[in-house]
């Protein structure tokens, strides 16, 4: 049977959620907004659309969504086009997977400016056959829907794909909705690691793990 994987990018498959977090709470820094010590694991499943939302609706960012938005883009550019690497041992064992012939997919929150440049740099594009974000289904992962409508996308049902995450939120979501579910360790998530395994159906450490699933 075609083994199918549907992939999250950020802290899954490339080392970006110090960017991520950075830019982040550089904004509501910069705008005095307080916030909460769970702030990451709450925004990181969202995107820059659902975040930026969450800011002005939710913590009273006083700001037009364009603009939020805007200078989220411009503050994590840089770093996803030229610096941002893939996690260890993540090109060894996508191109083992693909040998084999399993599907690869990939699902973010991250905006396509973002996420297309950078797996293009590292050499990871082409392995996919579907590299969607948030925004290509006007949801969030949040949402179980989201996960509903890839499996749609990828001709088969939730039931037949492993869904990988680092995000605790996430992981959740798609085990709601059906999924096989795999917690992927980041640093980002130290502090959920027995909650996401609880929740999950497997855990790595090392993306090498993964081929002994």
């Amino acid at each position: 049977m075609k083994a199918f994987y549907l992939f999250d990018f950020d802290g899954t498959l490339v080392d970006s959620m110090p960017t991520f977090v950075s830019v982040m709470l550089r904004i509501l820094d910069e705008n005095s907004i307080p916030y909460q010590q769970d702030i990451i694991k709450i925004i990181t499943p969202l995107g820059l659309n659902g975040t930026a939302e969450y800011y002005i609706n939710d913590m009273g960012l006083d700001m037009s969504k364009e603009q939020l938005m805007n200078i989220m883009k411009e503050y994590m550019l840089d770093a996803y086009f030229h610096k941002i690497p893939a996690k260890a041992n993540v090109d060894s064992v996508l191109r083992a997977l693909k040998a084999q012939g399993a599907s690869l997919n990939v699902l973010t929150a991250s905006p396509h400016i973002t996420l297309d440049a950078c797996l293009k740099r590292l050499g990871l594009w082409e392995l996919f056959d579907n590299i969607w974000s948030c925004d290509d289904f006007n949801t969030t992962k949040a949402d179980p829907q989201i996960y509903k409508m890839a499996a749609a996308k990828m001709q088969t049902t939730v039931e037949n794909i492993l869904f990988l995450d680092d995000n605790l939120n996430a992981d959740m979501t798609a085990k709601s909705a059906g999924m096989q579910v795999c917690g992927v360790y980041d640093k980002s998530s130290d502090a959920y690691i027995d909650q996401i395994k609880a929740a999950a159906d497997y855990y790595i450490y090392d993306f090498g793990e993964l081929l002994s699933i």
